[in-house]
């Protein structure tokens, strides 16, 4: 006889919040087996907390006063402000002694693919002790494989850099198709994947997701509001019903406060785990982690006469300072990026926006179709990234080029509904440019 739904649900919530807790039998300080190649993917058991080897340094600095930083990485739900603001709140309240201090490292529509890259500019600069990352949403389509490669870089770059510094997952939840395995008892594969990486290392999660999918089977939590099919407009919640989220992913103020509750009991979980001291980087996980990511400025060598430096105190350049230190832009077909690099990777940390052009994007003399620099969700513009050389033989030197394309990408997909809007202005839509940070790598750059 097969236990039902709500069965599965309660066991796991009980397991976590009143059963023993569940633990990798690897310590912090431990070497793990060498890996193999390529590990194999399997689905973990939902747990809302596994603490595993804690947070004994954070929580020591935190009880002891003084300053302690405390580092958000990761997507748009991070950037709300949620849980971020919830929990930062919470350990300033419960530590007066300390001085918290915020590192908010979090970009919207972004997941650890790019996490990786940019993380010693946004996180590891400002001296985290503590770095919460939160990427199971954003990297709920990636393979397994590709999800490995970042989130371990992410890792064992942070352990290279400063080994006290502690480390905690947080898996939120897209409710359109994450609940479906959370209802058997196991983690999604984006979820999966870390847990599988964060038993290796060590590393505490918290699964606040879990905790969603519970409170909407125990009947006191509804997922979206329900729509009226008469008027297509949302309709009430229940009175005494959690409303989560108004779309399948970023939650209310409300849905947040879920979130917080869950992260402060893991606190409590984790108050006597472990004991201060470095964390010891154990064998890699995978053998082709991307740990040597990394984000370097563009040269003003690199670039053809039309490319300008935008002013950071105005325009794009002052609303994207904060991720990105300098934006160049050109705007006319024909203006160039040339560049060489040693290495297996090679992406340009750029923005896509209603203006945005094509590029044509050459890598050792063989040119890519045109590549547009819009989407459907170009209404207004945001950070992005331009793949333009994968799988490449990392020894060899490899030759670069990325031009503007003289025709202008199709925008149907966005200015056929804006349109007929009473605001609509379609100068917003034309455009060619073509808007540049830096360039992300696994290699070096080659003079």
């Amino acid at each position: 006889m097969h236990p039902s739904r709500r069965d599965v649900m309660s066991f796991t919530a009980a397991a976590v919040l009143f059963g023993a807790v569940l633990t990798s039998p690897w310590g912090a300080a431990e070497q793990r087996p060498a890996p193999a190649a390529v590990p194999t993917y399997r689905q973990v058991t939902a747990e809302l907390i596994r603490p595993r080897g804690g947070l004994p340094n954070v929580l020591a600095k935190l009880a002891a006063g003084g300053e302690v930083r405390v580092a958000y990485f990761g997507g748009s739900i991070t950037a709300q402000a949620g849980w971020r603001v919830k929990t930062l709140a919470w350990l300033r309240k419960t530590y007066p002694k300390a001085k918290v201090v915020e590192i908010n490292a979090a970009i919207g529509g972004t997941g650890s693919s790019l996490g990786v890259f940019r993380l010693g500019q946004d996180v590891l600069a400002h001296r985290p002790d503590l770095v919460f990352v939160e990427f199971a949403v954003n990297d709920g389509g990636a393979a397994p494989q590709t999800i490995w490669r970042a989130m371990e870089g992410i890792v064992r770059q942070i352990r290279k850099r400063e080994a006290a510094t502690d480390i905690c997952y947080v898996y939120t939840i897209h409710t359109a198709g994450m609940p479906r395995d959370y209802l058997k008892g196991l983690c999604p594969r984006s979820t999966s994947s870390m847990e599988m990486l964060a038993d290796h290392y060590a590393i505490p999660s918290i699964n606040v997701g879990l905790r969603i999918v519970q409170l909407h089977e125990e009947g006191k939590l509804l997922y979206k509001p329900a729509v009226d099919p008469a008027t297509g407009k949302p309709m009430p919640t229940a009175p005494g019903k959690i409303l989560f989220a108004r779309d399948d992913c970023h939650p209310i103020d409300a849905g947040h406060e879920v979130y917080t509750e869950v992260i402060v009991k893991a606190f409590g979980r984790m108050a006597r785990l472990g004991r201060p001291g470095p964390h010891k980087m154990p064998a890699p996980f995978i053998r082709d982690n991307w740990a040597h990511a990394r984000m370097v400025p563009v040269r003003p060598a690199m670039l053809s006469a039309g490319w300008k430096k935008l002013d950071a105190d105005q325009g794009l350049g002052r609303r994207f300072r904060g991720r990105m230190k300098e934006l160049w832009e050109a705007v006319k077909p024909g203006e160039r990026i040339t560049f060489r690099f040693r290495g297996s990777r090679v992406l340009l940390y750029d923005i896509l926006g209603p203006d945005g052009g094509q590029v044509i994007c050459t890598v050792d003399g063989k040119a890519s179709r045109p590549r547009p620099r819009f989407d459907r969700y170009c209404r207004y513009h945001r950070i992005a990234t331009l793949n333009v050389a994968s799988g490449r033989d990392p020894q060899k030197v490899h030759t670069v080029s990325v031009e503007i394309h003289p025709d202008q990408p199709d925008r149907s997909i966005v200015t056929d509904a804006e349109k007929n809007k009473p605001d609509f202005d379609p100068k917003k839509y034309d455009g060619t440019a073509v808007r540049v940070a830096a360039i992300l790598l696994l290699g070096d750059l080659v003079d």
